[in-house]
């Protein structure tokens, strides 16, 4: 994919103090501003952390490839953003948002220009008992860039948006909010507990909806198109 691309594009491994390291994919724009699009490798087994078996389907392998497709639609279209656009995938989130902390607080240390992060954590499933829509994180993040999610969503997508709240910093997003940047969560439900499957051998790629999921993935490529091309400071 990668190969192929025009060469404004870098791909990085970025190393943590534990074994698994996150990716950086870096869409390099005119200005020094970044816009982020995220999500996270990793799962684990809720009642044998140590050694069982978490398949990860859903939680998140569907964010992960939801902003891979976007990734690919965007190099596929020869896009040359004002701003640079970084998609990010993270080690660590559920050990605690470890990988996504150290990359927001590198980057607050270091002084970068991050313009907002939207990220995606879990995409694929629903219950058909309820309404299909695009569920957004309420706490824990930044009501402007929610309004401005709300407004790609209606544009760019067919699912209207509701709000929740976690009660707590249930996935990277947080990490972006604490280190002092706006930041956004697209979530698959409004109910961050629908899918009962998630941290067991259960989340398999069977309990999952493309066609919602593509939804995300629209969602995704709107957030780096047109943020990615405003104006710059």
């Amino acid at each position: 994919m990668v190969a192929m691309a025009k060469a404004n594009v870098t791909v990085t491994s970025v190393e943590h103090r534990f074994k698994q390291p996150s990716v950086v994919a870096r869409i390099h724009g005119e200005s020094d501003e970044i816009v982020v699009v995220s999500a996270h490798q990793d799962s684990v087994n809720m009642w044998l952390p140590w050694f069982g078996r978490a398949s990860g389907a859903d939680d998140d392998g569907s964010g992960t490839v939801t902003i891979l497709e976007a990734l690919r639609v965007l190099l596929d279209s020869s896009f040359a953003p004002r701003r640079t656009v970084e998609l990010h995938w993270y080690a660590g989130e559920e050990g605690g948002l470890l990988g996504s902390q150290a990359i927001a607080k590198q980057y607050k240390d270091e002084g970068r220009k991050v313009v907002a992060n939207l990220h995606f954590d879990m995409t694929g499933f629903w219950k058909r008992t309820e309404p299909e829509v695009i569920g957004l994180v309420a706490d824990r993040t930044d009501p402007e860039t929610r309004d401005l999610v709300k407004k790609l969503a209606r544009a760019y997508t067919r699912l209207e948006t509701r709000e929740f709240e976690c009660g707590y910093g249930c996935s990277d997003h947080a990490s972006w909010n604490q280190a002092g940047f706006r930041s956004a969560m697209a979530f698959e439900s409004d109910q961050l507990e629908a899918n009962t499957h998630i941290h067991s051998p259960e989340d398999t790629v069977a309990t999952l909806d493309f066609n919602h999921m593509l939804e995300f993935s629209k969602l995704a490529v709107a957030f780096a198109y047109e943020v990615g091309n405003a104006k710059t400071s």
